[in-house]
């Protein structure tokens, strides 16, 4: 099996694109799907974002499968023009919306809050209204042009997969020696 890396250009039109039910469907990359969201941080709030961001790891050392349902592949964040602007970048296995109310679900069963609360403009009513939640990631995506993928179309799960095996295969290669 060859694997071939590959790159894809989305478009800047969405019309053409399948309707879900908050919006475009983008379509799945070589990089699987993800998006980009760039907002405002509400003044004083960047030292909070960190904060929750050095939770969410401590969180992950705890159980490294929290973010499981989501299906990432990476995700980052990033404050930017002097801790006034915030960027969460993130690729994942779901479309959009399937991976925001994913977002939704796991944190209000988790019962912990979002680094979103930080950022100007963002619902305060999200646990119960998902739509406004998705409406704000939606209105802050900042769409890709072009996605490369060097192991094109492939998911968390596959590589996970992969891993396993590679590291049951070398197992078994040390115990013939």
């Amino acid at each position: 099996m060859e694997i071939k890396p590959q790159a894809a250009v989305i478009p800047k039109e969405t019309d053409h694109l399948e309707q879900g039910k908050y919006g475009p469907i983008f379509p799945r990359t070589p990089a699987c799907y993800g998006f980009t969201i760039v907002a405002t941080v509400k003044p004083g709030r960047a030292d909070a974002i960190r904060e929750y961001g050095r939770a969410l790891a401590k969180a992950l050392e705890q159980d490294p499968h929290l973010l499981a349902p989501l299906k990432l592949h990476y995700l980052r964040w990033v404050l930017f023009d002097d801790d006034t602007r915030f960027m969460y970048q993130g690729i994942f296995d779901t479309d959009f919306d399937k991976y925001t109310e994913d977002a939704i679900a796991l944190f209000t069963k988790a019962g912990v809050n979002t680094a979103f609360e930080n950022l100007e403009g963002f619902p305060e009513d999200w646990r119960t209204n998902p739509e406004a939640f998705i409406r704000f990631v939606r209105e802050h995506h900042c769409p890709s042009f072009i996605e490369y993928g060097e192991y094109p179309y492939v998911t968390a799960d596959e590589i996970k997969k992969a891993l396993r095996a590679k590291n049951a295969l070398s197992e078994v290669l040390d115990q013939m020696q």
